[in-house]
């Protein structure tokens, strides 16, 4: 497992405490599935970030993949924004191509 040198040494927390960087985990059930978010926690690093996500979230094997991002990372729309980023498109059917039939072969659709 390697992780990136270039990843961020944890910032200080504000007044002076000592708490840890927050990091969201995602772990990936099976082959082909995407990374489902799965919980939160504290770490001083990616390393320790991905080590302690492997024994919280993955103690039973339930995974083959975990990804952890730190909070601070992430950018978010503002859900007071929506219509403009999630428009309803009622009327465009061929962004909803829920009248394609699909061969049994393809799974996880």
């Amino acid at each position: 497992m390697t992780i990136p040198s270039e990843t961020q040494a944890p910032a200080a927390a504000p007044s002076g405490s000592a708490e840890w960087p927050l990091w969201e985990v995602f772990v990936r059930s099976k082959a082909g599935l995407d990374h489902k978010h799965c919980g939160s926690l504290h770490a001083t690093d990616a390393q320790m970030a991905i080590q302690l996500a492997r024994d919280v979230y993955t103690r039973r094997q339930e995974g083959t993949s975990l990804w952890v991002v730190r909070s601070d990372q992430i950018v978010a729309s503002d859900p007071g924004e929506k219509p403009s980023y999630f428009d309803p498109a009622q009327d465009k059917v061929y962004r909803h191509p829920t009248f394609y039939q699909l061969p049994d072969e393809v799974d996880h659709m």
